[in-house]
């Protein structure tokens, strides 16, 4: 995929970026948006009767159609803006949560989830007296499907899981986990940081009630992201936030809430923000998410023929390339992530080490970190060849 000329940062062929999965790199598309956003369509939405408010207007809720029309939701109000991933999670555990967990419920979770996904459900079962329980991995890096199955009973309210770990690149079978939900009248919730900038995703397909995504793992710009929901559920459910904008009525001593998606989208939105995701979603729908995800497969599976003829090389994840993602973290003998890191960076590889924000699953794995390589569809095999020459330069330096 021959896209790295659209990418201004990469120009530089000094660089080689593999830290996707903390952030991507943007599309002259997405900042052009940005900036004529900025130059000549600004004014704030939904209120000003005037022109420029009007088309503003227009751009900002054009940005919730196409995202809707990404993912295949039913109805562009199922689609509220949030400021990421991690919002969009907090919502869920402070307001869904809180209002149908009580003692003896369960909430499901995987071992291999990102703090995100995991710190505001132990803070809605500290609140609630529910029971957190967590499915653990097989073999192969991937979701024991067998243990989960026995932990989804009648008790389960609600099981949110990663779509793609973001340390281990596993894929679990969302759709699958979702019917065993559905069978106990649980609540299905994927964390889709990952899963959404790599692969198709269509959430009626899925089954799934919730998903949440960030806009700047998806070639678009930070401080947007997106908390997708069925209809039904976001109507049934509180707001998290109250002020300006997302009421309806409001009088001394009460108030009436907006319409969804409205009444989840307090105070000025990302106006800016949300015509840099559009671009980016054009972007990708260019592309095809098809390709995408092709694209990451053939990339992963050279990452992992390169790293299997480096000795002292561990890496972590699934072998089978068809079950996971573009994010290959690996340990080399016993250099610390972060000094394998530094000396990469050298070499003009910029790899990520550290936990992840994932550090029950670093004790899983029992290591204290890792360096973590991830792609995107700027990244090529010289990319990777790179980083297996970093890493040989790293093994000669430390003596392996």
């Amino acid at each position: 995929m021959d896209v790295r000329g659209d990418f201004p940062l990469l120009t530089d062929p000094t660089l080689a970026f593999l830290d996707s999965a903390a952030s991507s790199q943007k599309p002259e598309a997405v900042i052009a948006a940005m900036d004529d956003m900025l130059r000549s369509g600004y004014a704030n939405v939904h209120r000003g009767a005037y022109r420029l408010s009007a088309e503003a207007t227009d751009a900002y809720e054009a940005a919730r159609s196409k995202v809707a029309a990404f993912i295949g939701a039913r109805d562009r109000r199922e689609v509220i803006f949030t400021r990421g991933t991690t919002s969009s999670l907090n919502v869920l555990a402070a307001r869904w949560g809180a209002d149908r967990l009580g003692p003896g419920d369960r909430i499901v979770l995987t071992v291999m989830e990102h703090h995100a996904n995991l710190v505001p459900w132990q803070q809605a079962a500290q609140r609630s007296g529910a029971e957190l329980v967590f499915a653990p991995l097989d073999h192969d890096y991937q979701l024991d499907i067998t243990a989960l199955r026995e932990l989804i009973d009648d008790r389960t309210r609600i099981v949110s899981l990663t779509g793609m770990s973001n340390v281990l690149g596993s894929m679990p079978p969302v759709a699958e986990v979702a019917q065993m939900a559905r069978r106990v009248g649980a609540t299905t919730i994927v964390d889709g940081a990952q899963l959404v900038p790599h692969a198709p995703v269509d959430v009626e397909a899925l089954g799934i009630d919730f998903l949440a995504f960030s806009g700047h793992k998806m070639l678009g710009p930070t401080g947007i992201g997106v908390l997708w929901g069925r209809l039904p559920l976001l109507e049934e459910m509180e707001p998290f936030e109250t002020g300006g904008e997302m009421i309806d009525e409001v009088r001394l001593y009460d108030s009436t809430w907006a319409p969804v998606p409205h009444k989840f989208e307090a105070g000025t939105p990302p106006i800016v923000e949300a015509v840099g995701l559009a671009a980016a979603v054009d972007y990708l729908t260019d592309l095809g998410m098809h390709r995408v995800r092709a694209h990451d497969m053939e990339l992963t599976a050279y990452a992992l023929d390169r790293l299997a003829e480096l000795p002292d090389v561990t890496v972590y994840g699934p072998r089978n390339v068809e079950r996971r993602g573009g994010t290959v973290s690996l340990t080399m003998g016993d250099i610390h992530p972060h000094d394998l890191s530094t000396i990469l960076d050298e070499h003009g590889v910029a790899v990520r080490a550290g936990h992840h924000c994932a550090r029950p699953l670093m004790e899983h794995l029992g290591v204290p970190a890792t360096a973590r390589a991830s792609f995107s569809v700027y990244s090529t095999r010289g990319d990777i060849d790179r980083l297996a020459e970093g890493l040989e330069h790293a093994g000669r330096l430390f003596g392996l």
